[in-house]
């Protein structure tokens, strides 16, 4: 008489399968390493904003011939050599609130927000951000104007391990 053997796998077996499934799931979670791609996503969010503020910001000066802010008294004067608004020539200011101390806020919101862009970004990163309105918001991001009346936005960029040069854009 034959005797019938069980099929299946021993618990030896399974533990060395769930091992091996461990190892390679480790491999493969430091080759992925996801704090350098949130970084790298976080990244191109700052460079997407930052064009964008820029971008809306040259078109409103675009549409009205080289004039920041003709008929339109909400919008505040962009500042100029020797003008002020807490931002000086070559020195960037916070645009909107959250300022620390030292620094200074220039509100773009109300000249390009509806307009030119649906709502003001912000820094997906950084303490304090948030938009809900053109009254309260704070991007994270600067704002400075050239002697020649460039505008520059910049962010600053974030790898795993810190901070990296400012992402700068200037129109």
């Amino acid at each position: 008489m034959k005797t019938q053997r069980k099929k299946g796998f021993t618990l030896i077996e399974l533990l060395i399968v769930i091992g091996i499934i461990a190892v390679l799931m480790a491999i493969a979670i430091v080759a992925i390493n996801p704090g350098k791609q949130f970084a790298k996503a976080n990244n191109a969010k700052r460079w997407g904003d930052v064009s964008a503020i820029v971008d809306a910001a040259s078109i409103r000066i675009i549409e009205r011939k080289a004039d920041w802010n003709t008929g339109d008294p909400t919008c505040p004067d962009l500042p100029v050599v020797g003008a002020t608004l807490g931002c000086d020539v070559g020195e960037p200011c916070l645009i909107k609130d959250a300022c620390g101390v030292g620094e200074t806020c220039y509100d773009l919101c109300d000249c390009i927000v509806d307009e030119y862009l649906g709502s003001m970004p912000t820094d997906p990163t950084a303490a304090g951000t948030g938009w809900t309105d053109c009254d309260g918001y704070a991007t994270g991001y600067t704002f400075s104007i050239t002697a020649g009346g460039r505008i520059t936005i910049a962010a600053t960029a974030q790898d795993e391990g810190g901070t990296t040069p400012d992402i700068r854009v200037t129109r």
